[in-house]
C-alpha cells in the first residue's frame, strides 16, 4: 500500500473485537481503551461491535456499566449445548462482509471463547467462509467451545496463525485457558495477577504485547508485498 508519493505505508492490523457475555462493543471498548497504553493500541485498529442477542438475564457488569448489555448465543448450565450459535456465527460473517477486511480476532470472555474456535471451524468450511482467512487472534479470559458437536471440528487440528493468550492468575476460566493454548501451534501467553477481566498492561506484559504486534505486522506486511507481486 502506498501514498500520494509513492512511499510504501504500512497498514495497521484491524481486528474484530468480541466482548464478553452481557456486555457490549461500547462496554468492551471502554475496557481496553482505558487499560491499554497508547504505545499498543496506536499499532492496532480495533472495531467494537455489539453481538446480535439482547441480554436474556442479569449482567455480572451492571452498576459498573450502563446497558444495552447483548450476548453473542445461550448455552445450558453445563456449557455444552448452545442456542442460536449458527445464527451467532451468520451474524459475524455479515458483519465482516460489510465493515471489513479484518485480519484477526480480539476476545474476552465469551468472545473470546468464540475467536480461539472461530480460525477451525473457518479451516474446515463450517463459518466465515466468504471473508478472508483470520491471521491473527488476541484472546483474552478464553476457554474451548465444550458443545461436543462444535468442539471435535474446531479443534480437530492444530492453528498456526499467531496468537496471544492472556490468563488471569484468579480467573475462574484459567484452566480452561491453559487448555486452549494446546490447541495452537506457537502460543504467545501473557499472565496477569487480576481475575475474568480485561488486564492493564504492566511493563512486562506490554513488551510481550508490543513483540506480538510487531512480528503479526510483518507478517502482514510480507502478506501484502506477496500480493502486489502476483498482481503485477
Amino acid at each position: 500500500m502506498g501514498n500520494e508519493n509513492g512511499e510504501r505505508v504500512e497498514r495497521k492490523p484491524r481486528f474484530l473485537c468480541l466482548h464478553g457475555f452481557r456486555t457490549s462493543g461500547e462496554i468492551m471498548e471502554k475496557q481496553v481503551t482505558t487499560k491499554w497504553p497508547q504505545s499498543a493500541l496506536e499499532n492496532i485498529d480495533l472495531v467494537f461491535p455489539d453481538a446480535p442477542f439482547p441480554s436474556q438475564g442479569k449482567s455480572d457488569v451492571e452498576g459498573i456499566f450502563d446497558p444495552p448489555y447483548y450476548e453473542w448465543f445461550q448455552f445450558n448450565k453445563e456449557f455444552t449445548e448452545y442456542t442460536n450459535f449458527d445464527e451467532c456465527l451468520a451474524y459475524i460473517e455479515d458483519y465482516m462482509i460489510k465493515h471489513g477486511p479484518f485480519d484477526g480476532l480480539l476476545g474476552f470472555s465469551q468472545g473470546a471463547i468464540l475467536s480461539a474456535a472461530l480460525p477451525g471451524l473457518q479451516a474446515k468450511g463450517l463459518a466465515l467462509t466468504k471473508v478472508p482467512r483470520i491471521k491473527f487472534l488476541i484472546i483474552i479470559g478464553g476457554a474451548k467451545l465444550r458443545s461436543p458437536s462444535h468442539a471435535d471440528k474446531a479443534y480437530s487440528a492444530p492453528m498456526e496463525c499467531p496468537t496471544v493468550h492472556f490468563l488471569g492468575e484468579t480467573d475462574f476460566l484459567k484452566q480452561y485457558g491453559i487448555e486452549l493454548l494446546e490447541s495452537f501451534v506457537d502460543p504467545v501467553v501473557i499472565h496477569h495477577p487480576k481475575g475474568h477481566t480485561v488486564p492493564r498492561l504492566d511493563e512486562k506484559s506490554l513488551q510481550i504485547m508490543l513483540s506480538f504486534l510487531e512480528k503479526i505486522q510483518k507478517v502482514l506486511t510480507m502478506k501484502e508485498e506477496e500480493q502486489e507481486i502476483v498482481s503485477i
